[in-house]
Order: C-alpha cells, then sequence, then structure tokens
C-alpha cells in the first residue's frame, strides 16, 4: 500500500510536468516553423492572438480568432494555414515584374473576405462585409470593395485607378519602367504616366519602430523602416521622381526627424537640390515639441485613422524652418581636439532641462526594455525633475557662465538654466518664449532667422511654467548666441541629446533652411464636425 501510494504521488507530479515540457517543446517548435515562414516570405507577416475584429482564413475559410496576417496586403490567415497561403497569394508588389515593356496601367488586385466594416459595393452601392464567413472582394491598392455576386470577369482585369490618394501613390509599373530606362542611360522621366500628371505629389514614409511608445511598429506596411534602412538610402527615391514634388512623412519623435533633415542636407552637399522633399510628421516620441509646432499634434497614439493623416498631408502648407550650427570648443592651452559640431532645428539649454535628459538617457541605455510607453518616460523625467529641486545641481549658473547676444554682453540675473529656442514650444508642450501670455511679447517664429534665449531658476521654475504659474526670465532675441562656460562641468543638451561639458565656448549661427509642411487644425476639426 505504501508503495501504491508513492507510485500515485510520483504520477501525479510528473504528468503535470511531462506534458506541459512537451506542450512547451511544441510550441517553441512551431514558433520556430513560424519565423522562418515570416523571414522567407516577401507578405509582411505579423502573429496576433486575438483579431480586432470578426476574421476568417483566407485559405480555409474558417472563423478564426489568433493567427497571421499581412500588413501590407491585408490577408489573414490561421496558423496551420500561413505556409499554405504563402504559397498562393501574391502581396503587394512594389515595382512590377518588367516583361520587356513599358506599363502605364495595372488592374486591380483583389483579396477575398475581411473588408473593412461599413465598406460598400462599387457596382451596387450596398454595405459589403455583412455576412458572417468568408465572403466580397477588396482592391488592395484602391480599396474598392465588392460583392461576391457583383464581381464579374471584366472587373479582374480592369485597370486600377489608386482611389482617393492616387496622388500620394508611387504605381509600381512607374519603378520598373524607370528602373530599366537607368539600365538603358535615359532621363527623360517626364514622358513617363504619371510623371507628366499635374497633380501628382508621390509620398515616401520613414518610420521609426522605436520612438516614444514604439507605434511606429503598427504603422509599418509599405514603408522605410529606418531602424533598418538609413535615411539617406531611402530618400534617393526622391532622385527618381517629380522635381520640387515629393513629400515625406517622418513617423517618430523630434530625433527621428532632426535625422532626416541631416540626410536631406548631405542631399543638397551632393548637388540634388531640386529633389528636396518636404517633410510632415506623425508625432511618435515623447517631446515632440517640433511637430506641435508644425501643427501635427503633441502625439500620435492612433486615434486619428490613416486615411485622414494622408488627406493632412495632401491639404499641407510648404513652410521654412531655421536650422542652426552649434559649435562647442573645448577649453585649453594645449586643447587639439576638433570642436563639436552639433545641428539645431528645436533649442540647445544648458541647466536643469539637459541634466534631467541626461539622467533619462543613462537610464535609457541601462534598461532599454522599460523605456517603451510615453507615459513611463514623461514619469522617469519627473522623477528626475523632482530630485534637482532637492539637490540644485546647477545653482549659480550665472558665476559660471558668459552671455552674448550678437556680440553684446548680457548680465545675468541669479539662474540655474539658459534655453536658447527656435521653436514655440518646449518641454513637452509649453509655449516658453510668451510664458502666461500677461506681457506683450512677440511670438516666437521658426522661419525669422532669430533665436530667443531665455533663463530658468531651476527644476521647480520650470514645472510652474509648464503649468503657467510663472514666466521665464526673457534675455532678448539675437541671430547669433555665443556662450562660454568658465568653469566645472555641466549638462548640455541639443535638441534632446544631453552630454556633460566642461570648460568651453558655445557658439550658435544660422546654417541653414528646411522645406516642411504645416499643418492647420482648423480643417481637421471642421471636416471632423461636418
Amino acid at each position: 500500500a505504501d508503495w501504491s501510494l508513492v507510485f500515485w504521488t510520483l504520477c501525479s507530479v510528473i504528468l503535470p510536468v511531462l506534458i506541459t515540457l512537451w506542450c512547451s517543446f511544441q510550441r517553441s517548435r512551431r514558433q520556430v516553423l513560424i519565423r522562418d515562414i515570416f523571414c522567407k516570405s516577401k507578405h509582411d507577416w505579423h502573429y496576433t492572438d486575438l483579431f480586432g475584429q470578426p476574421s476568417y482564413c483566407c485559405v480555409c475559410a474558417q472563423h478564426i480568432l489568433q493567427g497571421a496576417f499581412c500588413n501590407c496586403c491585408g490577408l489573414r490567415v490561421s496558423e496551420g494555414c500561413l505556409k499554405k497561403a504563402d504559397q498562393l497569394f501574391l502581396c503587394k508588389e512594389i515595382m512590377m515584374r518588367s516583361n520587356g515593356g513599358a506599363h502605364s496601367s495595372m488592374p486591380h488586385h483583389w483579396i477575398r473576405g475581411n473588408v473593412p466594416l461599413c465598406s460598400c459595393c462599387m457596382i451596387c452601392k450596398q454595405q459589403c462585409g455583412t455576412q458572417p464567413k468568408l465572403c466580397d472582394y477588396r482592391c488592395v491598392w484602391c480599396q474598392y470593395t465588392v460583392h461576391d455576386e457583383c464581381m464579374m470577369d471584366c472587373l479582374k482585369t480592369e485597370e486600377c485607378t489608386f482611389g482617393e490618394f492616387r496622388d500620394l501613390i508611387i504605381p509600381p509599373y512607374y519603378l520598373s519602367t524607370i528602373n530599366q530606362m537607368r539600365k538603358d542611360k535615359r532621363t527623360n522621366y517626364e514622358k513617363v504616366v504619371p510623371y507628366c500628371r499635374k497633380h501628382w505629389m508621390p509620398i515616401i514614409i520613414l518610420a521609426n519602430t522605436r520612438s516614444g511608445n514604439n507605434m511606429g511598429e503598427t504603422l509599418l506596411g509599405e514603408v522605410f523602416d529606418l531602424s533598418k534602412t538609413a535615411p539617406a538610402k531611402a530618400l534617393q527615391l526622391c532622385t527618381l521622381l517629380p522635381c520640387n514634388a515629393v513629400r515625406v512623412l517622418v513617423c517618430g519623435g523630434d530625433g527621428t526627424v532632426g535625422w532626416v533633415l541631416d540626410a536631406i542636407d548631405e542631399m543638397k552637399i551632393k548637388g540634388q537640390e531640386r529633389y528636396i522633399p518636404q517633410v510632415a510628421i506623425l508625432p511618435l516620441g515623447t517631446g515632440n515639441d517640433l511637430s506641435n509646432t508644425l501643427g501635427w499634434g503633441a502625439g500620435y497614439a492612433g486615434e486619428v485613422p490613416v486615411e485622414q493623416i494622408l488627406r493632412n498631408v495632401m491639404e499641407a502648407d510648404g513652410i521654412k524652418l531655421d536650422r542652426w550650427k552649434v559649435q562647442v570648443t573645448n577649453k585649453g592651452y594645449y586643447n587639439l581636439r576638433k570642436p563639436k559640431v552639433f545641428t539645431m532645428n528645436n533649442y540647445f539649454s544648458i541647466g536643469p532641462d539637459a541634466l534631467m535628459a541626461l539622467n533619462f538617457h543613462a537610464h535609457r541605455e541601462k534598461t532599454p526594455s522599460l523605456f517603451s510607453s510615453r507615459i513611463i518616460n514623461k514619469a522617469v523625467y519627473f522623477f528626475y525633475g523632482t530630485k534637482d529641486c532637492l539637490v540644485q545641481e546647477c545653482k549659480d549658473l550665472n558665476k559660471k557662465v558668459e552671455l552674448e547676444l550678437d556680440g553684446e554682453r548680457i548680465e545675468l540675473p541669479n539662474l540655474e538654466g539658459i534655453i536658447v529656442l527656435n521653436i514655440g514650444y518646449w518641454g513637452g508642450g509649453c509655449r516658453l518664449w510668451e510664458g502666461m501670455g500677461d506681457e506683450p511679447y512677440p511670438l516666437a517664429r521658426h522661419d525669422d532667422g532669430l533665436l530667443e534665449v531665455v533663463g530658468v531658476h531651476g527644476s521647480f521654475h520650470c514645472a510652474q511654467i509648464q503649468v503657467k504659474l510663472a514666466n521665464p526670465v526673457r534675455l532678448g532675441q539675437a541671430h547669433t548666441v555665443r556662450l562660454i562656460l568658465k568653469s566645472s562641468k555641466m549638462p548640455m543638451q541639443v535638441d534632446g541629446e544631453p552630454w556633460a561639458q566642461g570648460p568651453c565656448t558655445v557658439t550658435i549661427t544660422h546654417k541653414t533652411h528646411a522645406l516642411m509642411l504645416y499643418h492647420s487644425g482648423e480643417q481637421t476639426d471642421d471636416e471632423a464636425s461636418s
């Protein structure tokens, strides 16, 4: 009886462990097979544990709760049908296969089932996708939908018009034709359709999947992923498109925008000025002050449909943005190092806000996995700001620094920080130069060739300014700013990139202009109300 008890006790313990290990082994094996298909496929497959709407497998037509979906063409399949779907269905082609001749049109690319909710049939104008099964068709290019019973043979070969956003799309046949012309050493691109179309403004989308709360990963379809492709390489596509017509949508934070603008400056150096694109912003970062200044908002979390974002890009107006050269020259008799040179779009600062940024970046370098949310990022900034209120590491800055505006020495009051602004917003949405608006100061502009210089008394003063309980110390406006750090190390930052700096001279001068797109929020508000 004792041995029997021991035996059954061991079975009750060991059997669940063995089953768990077997399930774990099968799951890992299945994940390896899925990952292998994902890597080799031309589809942009992603796996989900739960679809956001009723979904049906495109192969077996069964209702599915979890499975894989293509972020590019919209296919949805169960895990068991993934390999078969990858072989049966073609994804959207960025460049058409060349058959030796030039193309000027292409047929619809129909995908059956899982059509968008509230979509209407292009033939009978009735709602599609209403039946609880795999039914109806959708073109992945023009987004038109058709009922099963309305689908005719002529529609399968009919020319695709690319729908509402035809003026933004670069057709696959265009790139294949241009590619063939380059091989033949011909450059008369203006004869190729749609190059010759009057209102064509092709858009290139660059996304940083690591910005802010990682929203870039959810936007990747036919987009250049900046974690895999450098912006300089992606922007070479502009040289194959009409001059002064291309628009670039940068999905990322202010740092990503600066990275893209640096790549555009490289195009100017290469003599490609006529291909320079205009830049719009989809704010995915933490601060997004440049995006806020240009009317694109303080942050994107998926609340605006992608279609509306594209309409905003189409309707946006072109403007200029001042870009500034920040040169940091170290002091010392035997200093042989070259000066550090930065390009500034937003602001330069020395003092408590640079210290917060420096601590934040040091923390993020150690544990990057923790900083996957915009809210967490701001909470960490708040923590370091509160800490500096107690420690006051930057006190008596006015005794350590000399400030010159257009060559004129400025007498500094008791300060802990100095901020040099190019744009209207600072610190995640605060209009620093205007303050509470109780004094008649001119609005800060981003295209007037002037910098606004202000001082702050500390981290607590910065917090008061952000909630409109205090004004900054306005020191003046200038075309050239010179700042001399006489002693000790102080934290500095340019557009959110911080470092600790010893005695030096900082000189800020105008460098160039960037072509940006300004979005007026009134258009969106009017459309939403209608």
